[in-house]
Order: structure tokens, then C-alpha cells, then sequence
């Protein structure tokens, strides 16, 4: 047995700790790029309380999810105001956005460079400029993960830019940020929370210390992301606050599969919430996964991951492994989620994307190889 375990610097967890990120702030910078989603509005308390200890915060909006050209345009504002350090407050693309920015702030040459798939994968050689990351979702753990997301419109694909250096340096996740989400964020971004708990638990690179995230942050998404997304209920944000946390701690180290391989090309494609997309693939890679391993790869201990998977979701020890591809497509019934079609998704396009999809480092991750017949399957099914 062999791994490996990094994460960001420093971890703060829990209601209210966004008081506590000015005092942590100034002692990383004096100039801050603060890095906000559409509504700018929400950080109104994170600036006065970086202004109160003289930091001067210059704003920066990554009002969608992030591409290229935006990371770029954030790089050169940063350098324009001399911001010494990045702060990144709101969902998924938001951190991400902010990773990107503070890794290429002190690493010279293109962004294209250090691109996987449409770039050359170039490493980056300097470490990054300071980065603390706020969530206010509860879905994609990038809090604490060593990539960055983002969409290249040019190409119509997601990809990642991948470092080490891309580790903040402080994630503060504070449940209290995410108590004002709508039905559809919570549901969305929780459903992805639970894809990056299921895929890296299977992962043939999973590790004991993943394996203890993954079961913990599962029994959370299990009793509390319903209950989130239906009412006001302090406790089920808390739990899927950390179960998001979990599920970045968890992929980082563990990788995904096939919901986030296909994913990746999809979000390309479609205007829908990555969170909307792996939540639509996770009941069918799901399926696929289990028929493939019954019949190509009946030792693999995948096999009995699934199997406990349906236990913690269902909450019956009897469960069959099939019952938590089952009980996820139930998920998706209640919380509303809609089918590929609904988002534009034609069957000339599903080639094309399957041979993107293979091509995808996620793919790397799934429990087992998926012929093009059975990622072509899945999309059929999620269709």
C-alpha cells in the first residue's frame, strides 16, 4: 500500500468563519483580487471586513461558468491593481476561476499552454499566488481540489488545468453561506457532491483515507440533501457543506469515472449546470458499471463498493448493489432533474462526444473500461 495525501494549507470549517477571513488575509497580501459570481452583492460583508484591516480589494466577476478568455481577463486585472493575492467567494466556477487566476498571476506564457486535452499540458513551474477560496455552494469541493474547470467555447469543451500549485491556501467553508440557495442550486450542486462521493469510491485509485471521506460524506448526501433542498433546515446545509468538502478531498486524491468523463464534453455542449449533468449519467454509469464488472471483471472489488454504496444510500443492509443506481434515479425524480433532451442534446451529436468523452482524464478513474457502445448506452439512457 502506497499514497499520497495533499490538500489546501488550512481548512476552516463551520458557522460563521467567514468573520475569520480578513485577519487570515492580511497575512498573506495588502492588495486582494476578490472574486465574486454575478450577484457582487454577497461579498458586501467580506469587503468591509477586508477593509477594515486595510487590505484593498479590487472586484472581479465571473458572472458564468468559467472560460478561457474570462481567466485570462482576470489575470490581467489582478496584474493591472498589483493584487498580491486572490480571494475567490461563490459556487464551483467561481474557485475555480480563482485558482486559474492565481496560479497563471505568477507562472508567465498562455493559459493554453498548461491546458489538458486542447492544450500541451505544460506544468506550471512557479507556486501560484496565494488563494484563500470561499464555497457558497455545496457540490464541488474545489475548495480543496488541484484543478481548475474551465470552458473553452472554441473548442465546445471542459477541461481542466492541473497543478499542485492550484491548492489554496485556505478554504473556509461556512454552512451559513449556502442558506439562501434555491431548490434547483442546492439540488444540482448536491447531486454532484454525491457523484464525487460514488465515482472516486470505486476508483481503482482508491486509498484507505478516501475511502473513510467517501462513506461519511455518502451517509450525509443520504439524510440531509433532500431536506436541504426542501425547506430551511440548518443542520442538512451543514451536512452537505461538509459532504461537498469530503467529496474534494476526495477526488483529489482518488480521481472520478465515466459521469464526469462524459460530463466534461456535455458542458461543452449544453447550456446546463455541470451538477444537472452528472446527476442525469450518475444512475446510468451507475448500471453500465455494474453489468460490465458482472461480466468482464467479476473479482474487481468495485463490485462490493457498490454494493455497501447501496446500503449507505438506501439505509437497508439487504439492499442489492443495483438498489443505489436505482435509489439515485429516484433522487432525480423528486429533485426535479431533467433528461439530456431537455437541454438541447441531439442524437448526431452523441458520436462526437463519446470519442471526446474517451479521451478525457476521468475516464481513468471508472472501475472499469466502458466500450463506446456502453458510454453511447448511457447517454441513450440519460437522453
Amino acid at each position: 500500500m502506497r499514497f499520497e495525501f495533499a490538500t489546501a494549507a488550512r481548512i476552516l470549517f463551520g458557522a460563521g468563519t467567514l468573520a475569520e477571513v480578513a485577519r487570515s488575509a492580511r497575512e498573506l497580501g495588502h492588495r486582494a483580487l476578490v472574486v465574486t459570481g454575478s450577484n457582487p452583492g454577497r461579498a458586501v460583508r467580506l469587503m468591509e471586513s477586508l477593509a477594515a484591516v486595510h487590505i484593498e480589494p479590487t472586484l472581479f466577476s465571473v458572472p458564468c461558468e468559467p472560460t478561457t478568455d474570462l481567466v485570462s481577463a482576470g489575470v490581467a486585472r489582478a496584474r493591472e491593481t498589483g493584487c498580491e493575492l486572490v480571494i475567490g467567494m461563490g459556487g464551483g466556477s467561481v474557485l475555480d476561476a480563482s485558482k486559474a487566476v492565481a496560479a497563471l498571476l505568477t507562472n508567465e506564457g498562455d493559459l493554453l499552454d498548461h491546458l489538458e486535452v486542447i492544450g500541451q499540458a505544460k506544468p506550471l513551474c512557479r507556486p501560484a499566488a496565494p488563494c484563500i477560496a470561499i464555497p457558497t455552494t455545496a457540490g464541488t469541493g474545489t475548495e480543496v481540489t488541484r484543478n481548475a474547470v474551465l470552458a473553452s467555447p472554441a473548442h465546445k469543451v471542459k477541461v481542466s488545468l492541473r497543478s499542485p500549485f492550484l491548492l489554496p491556501r485556505l478554504a473556509v467553508v461556512d454552512p451559513e453561506l449556502t442558506s439562501e440557495l434555491p431548490f434547483a442550486l442546492t439540488a444540482t450542486t448536491g447531486l454532484d457532491a454525491l457523484t464525487q462521493l460514488i465515482e472516486p469510491f470505486v476508483s481503482p485509485r482508491a486509498t484507505p483515507l478516501t475511502d473513510a471521506l467517501c462513506r461519511e460524506g455518502l451517509k450525509r448526501v443520504a439524510r440531509s440533501l433532500r431536506r436541504a433542498c426542501e425547506r430551511p433546515d440548518p443542520a442538512a446545509r451543514e451536512d452537505m457543506s461538509l459532504a461537498s468538502l469530503l467529496s474534494g478531498l476526495a477526488l483529489a486524491h482518488a480521481g472520478l469515472g465515466a459521469v464526469h468523463g462524459l460530463a466534461a464534453p456535455l458542458g461543452g455542449e449544453l447550456p446546463a449546470p455541470h451538477g444537472a449533468l452528472c446527476a442525469a449519467l450518475l444512475p446510468q454509469v451507475m448500471a453500465i458499471n455494474l453489468r460490465a464488472l458482472n461480466g468482464r471483471d467479476p473479482s474487481n472489488p468495485a463490485l462490493e463498493r457498490y454494493h455497501e454504496i447501496s446500503q449507505i444510500l438506501t439505509g437497508d443492509f439487504a439492499a442489492e448493489p443495483s438498489a443505489g443506481a436505482a435509489w439515485a434515479a429516484q433522487l432525480n425524480d423528486v429533485l426535479r432533474i431533467p433528461p439530456l433532451r431537455e437541454y438541447g442534446l441531439t442524437s448526431h451529436q452523441l458520436p462526437s462526444l463519446i470519442e471526446r468523452a474517451s479521451q478525457a482524464t476521468s475516464m481513468k478513474g471508472n472501475p472499469v473500461p466502458l466500450t463506446q457502445a456502453e458510454l453511447l448506452e448511457v447517454l441513450q439512457r440519460a437522453w
